[in-house]
């Protein structure tokens, strides 16, 4: 027979407090619980728990031939989608030593940084947000507006472009569409002071972002943290220019990878807004060398029934949040045997484990905003 002493009264304050934050909270993006147990205000111990909207993905990539698995894999980080079809065309490709056009290449790396600013600008305005500004989401969602349009014309998708193919892209680009997409680049350009200055330059933003929620390069390395925030505490890894894909490896002059060692959600913020500058850059180098290229192809003729020969490949891309992989089985079927998502925002959340104990629960959501997660990423 065990027993409980319940404290009340003054007592209470001794005793430990078990907080739930969410599935179903305004603090939370999505579906995400946090299971605290709180000292008074202080977080003791967290722990996400994930899988409420746990869609099945690896398994349906089974059912699913080459070119229905586009489909499927475009929708997890659902504001990343071109990026993640980019790994899952590219994994199906090297399984084939398929080359692609260079017209390809040079579209597929101009759209797939169109989506990284689309991606940052969705968290460059709504964490403010958590914090109690309410401004920057409606400067956010006027630029993504002007870049959506470019993305909307190019592809008929506003959030799932489904515009990779194997082999290249589903057509080539509308007549005069490069002209509008520069002028989208150099109408978001001319407004990221309002990040730079608005948000940044904020006393009460600084105050309650600087020193908060550390995250060690010790962690980032023992939790595979990626993307803005690994880099944010530190670690200076970038796919596009350590293992470069698509045409990154001509574009290492206009790359940079942006670092910071202060690893606290001040740092992690700045990380996203300083990789949202090149990215725009990125795109501009682009356009000014599709200028230049021949009239060619867009993509490769396929046959009617598509099938990988036997073996295996893994393909990993720098998605907007970070590293996403795809490790693809083949049986020399028209269906994938395994196809195994490696998704940033999985690996991320975990690291809340090690931030959030010691800080107050006024901290947790700026903390929570900081780690920039999808939960369809978490939860795949």
């Amino acid at each position: 027979m065990t027993e409980t002493t319940v404290g009340i009264g003054g007592a209470a304050e001794s005793t430990d407090m078990v907080l739930n934050i969410g599935p179903q909270h305004p603090s939370t993006h999505g579906v995400l619980r946090l299971r605290l147990v709180l000292d008074g205000e202080r977080i003791q111990h967290a722990e996400p728990v994930i899988g409420y909207m746990h869609r099945g993905a690896e398994k349906l990539f089974e059912a699913r031939d080459y070119r229905q698995i586009v489909m499927l894999a475009n929708r997890h980080d659902w504001l990343s989608a071109f990026s993640n079809e980019l790994g899952v065309v590219m994994a199906v490709e090297r399984m084939l030593g398929m080359e692609v056009p260079e017209r390809a290449v040079w579209t597929r790396t101009l759209l797939a940084e169109l989506n990284r600013v689309l991606n940052h600008l969705m968290f460059l305005g709504s964490y403010p947000l958590e914090l109690g500004g309410i401004t920057p989401i409606f400067h956010a969602f006027r630029e993504r507006e002007d870049l959506q349009h470019v993305m909307e014309e190019v592809s008929g998708g506003r959030m799932h472009y489904m515009f990779n193919r194997v082999g290249g892209l589903k057509e080539d680009l509308p007549a005069g569409w490069l002209g509008r997409a520069r002028a989208a680049v150099a109408e978001c350009q001319s407004r990221m002071d309002v990040y730079d200055n608005l948000v940044l330059g904020n006393e009460i933003f600084r105050a309650r972002t600087r020193g908060v929620g550390v995250l060690s390069a010790e962690t980032v390395h023992a939790y595979g943290v990626s993307g803005p925030i690994a880099r944010a505490s530190g670690v200076d890894f970038d796919l596009r220019r350590d293992e470069p894909y698509l045409a990154y490896p001509d574009l290492q002059d206009t790359l940079k990878v942006v670092t910071r060692t202060e690893g606290d959600c001040l740092a992690r913020f700045e990380c996203l807004l300083a990789q949202t500058h090149n990215a725009l850059d990125l795109a501009d180098a682009c356009l000014d060398r599709m200028a230049d290229l021949p009239p060619g192809p867009i993509n490769q003729r396929l046959p009617k029934v598509l099938k990988a020969p036997e073996g295996a490949t893994y393909a990993w891309t720098e998605n907007p949040l970070g590293i996403n992989g795809y490790y693809l089985v083949s049986k020399g079927e028209k269906t994938p045997y395994r196809l195994k998502l490696r998704s940033a925002s999985y690996n991320n959340i975990q690291a809340l484990t090690e931030l959030l104990p010691g800080t107050l629960v006024a901290d947790m959501v700026a903390i929570l905003g900081s780690l920039f997660f999808v939960v369809g990423d978490i939860d795949k």
